[in-house]
């Protein structure tokens, strides 16, 4: 027979397993877990063979892993239902971690765990160990009983991105759950309970101009030589108008009807001194999240150092467009394409080249998982949960929707918007450490019940 745990004693259960969580999670933290090229391997399988422990301790079973061409190994397990009629989730987290960047920017060393005023410091340790843990503490919660069958994805290469991204559809019988949660997001400020209901999708263009078979002077022939980068400048100024909003015709764009940063907060995460505005027009949410945004991510051009005195004769810019979570991406980049062909600068031709694309998501958000999360959230952080969409793109979350299409999928977990995570002193907070925790066991106890009501109304 299961443990008979209520919601009403779980949170003086979590409190309870807070000082051994926070210790395995600094032991994971520890470990520079890099699955970039260029990096050791080794800590990478360090890390995972210390995820398979804790799971096992936690009462995962079945533990094994999937192998992909070029890809670290996908940790999976189970734990089966209590009762046949139990429902199943699934519980996605990653293993992996950013390399540390400039490591004189860290005020401690990156893979030393390093207590810091209510949380933690470290790389990783928020994107994504302490979501890992976060799933394993909620095994614990249950002594690796839970009142919901789980199944464990424990990815090993997410930041670089890997072939497991496609898999899911190919096998859906691994993925098969009633409802998901994919822990790698977090609140959008300390303290406010969050659920991430949409990704926006991703479009990548390249746009290139030839004019001259070689550079030539600028003195002798500029003023009739046409100049290949001064083409290709007047053709990427018409991709947004005065305002700073994109102007490619046929890009989805509608109001955010979610939670959103304060002006005053997305000027702090993104850097921007208060002396200079923000692109765009609208609430921040529309321009972030249910609008286009249309960025220049690399230029090829002679650099201002080794600039010589002559006419370019070849300049080419990738373009990076992220797309209404709604927005075929293809379609998003017809739209693109299109608006760059039909531009002739000074009568130059450009040519065009479509790159990668990557579908956005939005989730359902009126079922049974997301009534219980909603209540879980608001137990766990004792205000009601907000949402809100990410600009980011977590492909595997397509892949999971096409390989169990019927199954709910939350997104929350243990970070916030100021946790520094892919940069200097990246830090978790112990509040929403135990906030993300309390949440997955309410939401385990809430769905497994909602489940056995629907059940007994049929």
């Amino acid at each position: 027979m299961p443990h008979r745990f209520h919601a009403s004693g779980l949170e003086a259960t979590v409190d309870g397993l807070m000082d051994d969580l926070c210790a395995d999670l600094k032991r994971l933290a520890a470990i520079p877990s890099i699955a970039f090229p260029g990096f050791s391997p080794e800590p990478v399988l360090q890390a995972r063979d210390l995820v398979v422990r804790l799971l096992r301790a936690a009462g995962a079973t079945d533990i094994g892993e999937l192998n992909l061409p070029g890809t670290a190994p996908v940790v999976t397990a189970t734990v089966p239902p209590p009762t046949p009629d139990a429902p199943t989730v699934l519980l996605y987290g990653h293993y992996d971690v950013q390399p540390p960047g400039a490591e004189h920017l860290w005020d401690s060393p990156p893979f030393e765990p390093t207590d810091i005023e209510g949380g933690i410091r470290a790389r990783g340790i928020a994107d994504d160990k302490a979501n890992l843990m976060v799933h394993i503490g909620a095994l614990r919660a249950f002594g690796g009983r839970p009142p919901v069958g789980v199944r464990i994805v424990f990815e090993g290469q997410e930041e670089y991105g890997s072939a497991f991204d496609r898999y899911p559809p190919t096998d859906p019988a691994m993925f098969a759950c009633d409802a998901m949660i994919i822990a790698d997001t977090g609140n959008i400020r300390p303290g406010t309970p969050t659920l991430t209901t949409a990704l926006r999708g991703s479009v990548d263009v390249l746009v290139e101009v030839r004019t001259l078979g070689a550079a030539v002077h600028s003195g002798e022939y500029g003023g009739a030589a046409p100049d290949a980068l001064l083409a290709l400048v007047k053709a990427l100024a018409t991709l947004h108008d005065v305002h700073g909003d994109v102007a490619v015709e046929g890009l989805r764009r509608e109001p955010w009807d979610g939670t959103a940063f304060t002006e005053g907060e997305f000027r702090e995460l993104a850097g921007v001194p208060a002396e200079l505005p923000l692109l765009g027009s609208g609430e921040l949410g529309e321009r972030l999240w249910s609008g286009p945004a249309l960025t220049v991510v690399g230029l090829d051009a002679p650099s201002v150092d080794h600039g010589a005195a002559a006419v370019v004769p070849h300049a080419r810019a990738k373009l990076n467009l992220r797309v209404h979570p709604r927005q075929d991406p293809r379609e998003a980049q017809d739209a693109l394409v299109r608006h760059l062909r039909s531009l002739r600068p000074f009568g130059i031709p450009l040519t065009v080249t479509p790159g990668d694309t990557g579908p956005g998501y939005e989730a359902a958000t009126d079922g049974p998982a997301y009534r219980a999360a909603r209540t879980a959230l608001r137990r766990a952080w004792g205000t009601d949960p907000v949402h809100v969409a990410s600009g980011g793109s977590i492909p595997l979350v397509n892949g999971l929707a096409a390989a169990v299409p019927q199954a709910e999928i939350l997104l929350f977990g243990a970070e916030d918007n100021l946790c520094n995570l892919h940069g200097p002193n990246e830090r978790v907070l112990l509040s929403e450490l135990r906030g993300a925790l309390l949440a997955e066991a309410v939401f385990f106890t809430e769905y497994a019940a909602a489940h056995r009501r629907s059940g007994d109304a049929v």
